[in-house]
């Protein structure tokens, strides 16, 4: 996914952290980014009253998230009853990390529209890896699963040989999918 943070104007390029890649853990929240984040008002993101207020506010939960800020985004999460809030919610507690709860949450996404592009994606991403166990595995992949990326991050945590920077950079792919498509659902233009 080409990524332009631009695209999300009025939004600070600077709140998407450029192409830092989060730990596959709980990392170090950002306290300053949390309250500023937890303090905006998400009109202002979208000109105005967003078409979807639950998409809008999935957008501060993935926010939240990229700054490491876990239990903010999961009180938002957690309050979003649409798959996408579950899909936030799944990788909070993956991220946490409590992998049977993330497993929860995303039986409970079901098959998210985002997974057939991320599929892709992480496929082109293993390609240009190093070799590792989870670039091959990844290369098989033909739809995104969910609870094979769950086993790989807690696999990659254990032992970051089996392709932890691969693992983080897909993670990010997802993250970037997944804030996209909630942006163009809150300002009413997702497909």
């Amino acid at each position: 996914m080409k990524w332009n943070a631009a695209e999300f104007a009025p939004i600070p390029e600077e709140w998407f952290r450029g192409d830092t890649l989060n730990e596959l853990g709980p990392g170090t929240p950002d306290a300053e980014m949390e309250a500023l984040l937890l303090e905006a008002d998400v009109r202002s993101w979208f000109g105005g009253t967003p078409a979807d207020a639950a998409m809008a506010e999935a957008c501060r939960a993935g926010l939240l998230l990229r700054w490491d800020c876990l239990e903010a985004s999961h009180r938002i999460s957690q309050q979003n009853p649409t798959t996408t809030g579950s899909y936030w919610h799944g990788i909070m507690h993956r991220r946490e990390p409590d992998f049977s709860n993330a497993k929860y949450w995303f039986r409970r996404v079901g098959d998210h529209p985002v997974f057939e592009q991320l599929a892709v994606e992480a496929r082109q991403c293993a390609a240009g890896a190093p070799e590792s166990s989870l670039s091959r595995d990844l290369a098989s992949w033909s739809e995104w699963d969910p609870f094979a990326f769950v086993d790989w991050s807690a696999q990659c945590l254990r032992d970051p040989s089996q392709g932890a920077d691969l693992c983080r950079q897909v993670a990010l792919l997802e993250w970037r999918l997944l804030f996209a498509y909630c942006h163009a659902a809150a300002r009413g233009t997702a497909p």
